[in-house]
């Protein structure tokens, strides 16, 4: 079963209501779906969010990787996934959310050619069903509340504030309310986004200190890991890497260096299903926790992959991160289904979703790059 037919897609995808964090606020859903298909006949889709801040890759640039990277691809057996990734990236550096949707595609493919489930493809399934983070995200503390409160009432036990985009001191006065109205026997984090310097961040831990929040992600700049430890350092409250971490290289360094006590781990930041699993290793073997995450506003293709992620890997103390339910629109015949705030393990052939094509043309959207190949 060889590869055929390698085809970028962008899209652009409605939101139920605005996610906003530091430095960005995510009113619609900027992706790019892989469409790869192999000559008997059999179609993958993978998918990678546009995250400028956080991979450098925008849909525009996405397009034309997967266009460059398309004739070191085709013709080569699809099964052989270690190979296709090798020859990715003799053929081109970086550029891991392309990369990582064009995996994903892989596995998918190969899933329903062999009629196996995805994570069968990385390894022994350790769990069936998995805890779901509910993403608290609205800018505002009134609407925060409901939707807490919301969440918690259709049975999530786990949920994300996100904070650093206002004053320490109004973030914390936020996050305490939210967690008072959650209350405990949750697991309750926050998330900065990088929005605060050092000063700011311990500033923010020192006044949510006893409230009962359990992990602090991403309090200063992705590359600051004397900030992180700064932050580390003053609270008792742990700490997670998300921007930071791009590599097991970087999840090496914030664990030498006393920056991180666990790290949230994205396809698009590591090239794909197969790195996050290796990496989810690497942070069992540090004694580092782990939380599996979409970037805001991935369909059900990529949340399928992540859920077949948290299928495999040894830890996920920090849950997993589905993105796809903050969408007015996906591009599934049938989204992931989410009851009580978990998810169960899908598995259906490949990545277990069906995905629409009369609404992937609805969606779709024209870059340059797709221009300029027309």
């Amino acid at each position: 079963m060889n590869i055929t037919k390698i085809e970028p897609i962008a899209v652009s995808l409605p939101m139920i209501k605005p996610v906003i964090m530091a430095g960005e606020e995510v009113r619609q859903a900027d992706n790019v779906l892989v469409r790869l298909e192999a000559g008997d006949g059999l179609v993958g889709w993978g998918e990678a969010a546009s995250a400028p801040t956080m991979t450098g890759e925008t849909t525009a640039s996405m397009v034309a990787a997967v266009q460059y990277l398309a004739p070191a691809l085709v013709g080569r057996t699809a099964a052989d996934i270690a190979g296709a990734l090798a020859a990715m990236d003799g053929r081109m550096y970086g550029n891991h959310g392309a990369k990582a949707a064009i995996e994903i595609a892989l596995h998918d493919l190969v899933g329903r050619a062999t009629q196996q489930p995805a994570h069968a493809l990385l390894g022994e399934r350790r769990r069936s069903r998995t805890t779901l983070l509910g993403v608290i995200g609205g800018g505002d503390l009134a609407g925060d509340l409901r939707d807490a409160g919301k969440k918690k009432g259709d049975g999530f036990a786990a949920f994300k504030i996100k904070v650093g985009v206002d004053t320490p001191a109004s973030d914390a006065a936020r996050t305490r309310q939210i967690c008072e109205l959650l209350g405990p026997g949750v697991l309750i984090s926050a998330d900065a986004n990088q929005g605060f310097g050092t000063a700011e961040a311990v500033a923010f831990v020192r006044a949510v200190a006893g409230c009962g929040l359990d992990f602090f992600e991403q309090p200063v700049a992705a590359h600051d890991l004397a900030g992180m430890a700064a932050v580390v350092a003053a609270t008792d409250i742990a700490i997670g890497a998300d921007e930071g971490i791009h590599s097991p290289a970087d999840i090496a360094r914030h664990h030498e260096r006393g920056a991180a006590g666990g790290v949230s781990l994205k396809a698009i930041k590591l090239g794909g299903m197969r790195a996050v699993v290796e990496a989810a290793r690497l942070c069992e073997r540090l004694r580092m926790q782990v939380n599996i995450s979409c970037k805001t506003g991935e369909s059900s293709i990529a949340c399928a992959a992540a859920l077949h992620i948290a299928a495999v890997i040894p830890e996920l103390g920090w849950g997993l991160t589905l993105t796809h339910a903050g969408l007015r629109a996906d591009v599934t015949l049938h989204p992931i289904p989410i009851s009580h705030g978990s998810a169960d393990v899908l598995d259906r052939p490949g990545l277990g979703i069906e995905v629409d094509e009369d609404r992937v043309r609805h969606h779709r959207i024209h870059t340059a790059a797709q221009q300029a190949a027309s």
